[in-house]
């Protein structure tokens, strides 16, 4: 799950991270009033989307008057950003952050991520703030160091002072800059987070280490812990759909293919959408039923697949192992009923209660088209489709 940026630096506050003050706007009129509280000279008005590159976008503007606030307020909210991280279709701006203006005199980049090699934390660090820390990894990876945390101990000191020095972080300013990496790191897990990113990090004139900008995401599963975090929740930000399959337990990503595919097992799914890649199709999304669906799951799943403007057909490509044919079988019939299925479905199943599973899709009535093998099932699918 993703938060804004503000709601980010609300969090970290918590943990004795420096933040800049800042106010949330969502009205004109809101985001001039919050400029006017803070009271500082400089204003940076800042849309809140969960994307990266809102700067680039034109989505990050510096205020130098209250007439200069209420101008780029009027002109990022309700704009379409386009950015790396969106897409071409973008986000639209509905919220802004109005943040007192700082006195930047460096800027570095330091994040927590879990390595999954060595199921750790890492810290990373780079000099090389407010840039994308991809594009610093690819060009000049000697400039990333990284602190692997034993998870008993926790973020040593010595490993925050050790990455401060590795990125030149003033001598003077060293032991803020541990009180601000051993923050985040608690801040990290407690939270559950998966991701911790600040970037820039920055050093200003008057001698503070503070994050001038500051991206959580946190972990699904741990979220029935972790109420508080599940309040800052923006479903406007998320696609509908997955915010539809969420309600029945449904594992579903939005692709902008054509093939609605159902699969029970991530593994499974990700190799369905491989082979009607392969066959010169494209996959419209990822869904994943879990191994132990019902009849009402599979077909909330085959409505959700059809909720999708763009697909054209649909290939459902189960193996029942703790899942049963019959039952998958029973679902899709019962879908294809309610919803008035109009377009090619192509039906691979295998495993437990396969004969009856057959039987019930063959006995339908319905114009379902039975696959022998997952190969055959994605050739059919995607000749259907063209």
């Amino acid at each position: 799950m993703n938060i804004h940026e503000y709601q980010g630096k609300e969090i970290l506050r918590k943990y004795g991270v420096t933040v800049p003050n800042g106010k949330v706007a969502f009205t004109v009129e809101e985001a001039v009033e919050a400029a006017k509280e803070l009271g500082t000279q400089v204003c940076v008005v800042k849309a809140q989307i969960h994307a990266g590159g809102r700067g680039k976008a034109g989505g990050v503007k510096v205020a130098k008057n209250l007439d200069e606030v209420r101008t780029y307020a009027s002109e990022i909210l309700g704009k379409t950003l386009v950015t790396h991280q969106t897409g071409p279709e973008g986000k639209e701006v509905k919220r802004l952050l109005i943040e007192e203006g700082c006195d930047i005199k460096k800027e570095y980049y330091v994040g927590l991520v879990l390595d999954r090699a060595t199921s750790r934390v890492v810290l990373m660090g780079s000099e090389e703030g407010g840039t994308e820390i991809e594009e610093v990894a690819a060009k000049t990876p000697e400039k990333i160091f990284k602190e692997e945390i034993d998870p008993v101990l926790g973020l040593m000191p010595y490993q925050a002072r050790r990455l401060a020095f590795n990125i030149n972080i003033p001598k003077e300013l060293v032991s803020q800059a541990v009180k601000f990496m051993t923050g985040l790191y608690h801040a990290y897990v407690d939270k559950d987070c998966s991701i911790a990113e600040i970037n820039p990090l920055v050093v200003t004139g008057d001698g503070k280490v503070m994050a001038l900008d500051a991206k959580l995401n946190f972990d699904s599963n741990a979220l029935f812990r972790q109420k508080d975090v599940l309040e800052y929740r923006d479903l406007e930000e998320e696609d509908p759909k997955e915010i539809e399959a969420s309600k029945y337990d449904l594992s579903y990503i939005a692709l902008d293919g054509n093939i609605g595919c159902m699969v029970n097992g991530a593994g499974l799914a990700m190799a369905t959408m491989d082979i009607i890649k392969h066959y010169g199709g494209d996959p419209a999304n990822f869904l994943d039923v879990g191994g132990g669906a019902t009849a009402e799951k599979v077909t909330e799943a085959f409505k959700i697949i059809l909720s999708d403007p763009n697909v054209k057909g649909i290939f459902v490509n189960i193996f029942g192992g703790i899942m049963k044919c019959d039952v998958i079988a029973e679902g899709v019939v019962e879908a294809a009923k309610q919803v008035g299925l109009s377009i090619p479905l192509v039906v691979r199943l295998e495993g437990t209660n396969v004969d009856l599973g057959k039987k019930i899709l063959s006995e339908s009535g319905l114009n379902i088209l039975a696959a022998e093998s997952m190969a055959d099932g994605a050739q059919k699918i995607v000749s259907l489709v063209k």
